[in-house]
């Protein structure tokens, strides 16, 4: 079985990825509570600054890595169309000219977002499966995905 579809990776699958990665570890989260701690000491306190450190941290953060994005939208390595191969040896995507082929051993994990499936392997390199992009190929991908990729390894909702 094989399953082919074509996708347009622009700024937001480039950042509903980011996001997913700076918020999934504990850097992430430990600086969303942070700023949460920093808004209610603001509540009960009425000092400016820990509002303008709060609005910062829970604010900020996520700006800068939208402009992140926009960056890396424009990096033909990274941003533009992107034709998905998934085969039962493995997942190849071919962008710009390059291919690269990723054995299904490789994968890391294998998440969703409500824009995105995403297939996390190692390092910070992952495929991005827009899902509004995929239409008909969104099943036969997911069932793709959760066959060769162990169970512990899937986190794909539909």
């Amino acid at each position: 079985m094989q399953v082919e579809f074509d996708v347009q990776i622009d700024t937001g699958a480039i950042f509903d990825y980011m996001i997913k990665q700076a918020y999934s570890g504990t850097p992430g989260i430990a600086a969303a509570a942070a700023g949460a701690v920093l808004l209610l000491l603001f509540g009960r306190t009425g000092n400016a600054f820990c509002l303008a450190a709060g609005l910062i941290v829970l604010a900020g953060f996520p700006a800068l890595l939208y402009r992140k994005a926009k960056r890396r939208k424009k990096d033909p390595d990274f941003g533009g169309p992107v034709h998905y191969r998934l085969t039962e040896e493995g997942m190849e995507a071919v962008r710009a000219g390059k291919r690269d082929f990723r054995k299904w051993e490789e994968v890391e994990r294998a998440v969703s977002t409500t824009k995105s499936v995403l297939v996390l392997l190692p390092g910070s390199d992952a495929f991005i499966f827009p899902r509004e992009q995929l239409k008909d190929s969104l099943i036969p991908a997911v069932e793709m995905i959760s066959t060769h990729v162990p169970a512990k390894k899937v986190n794909i909702r539909m």
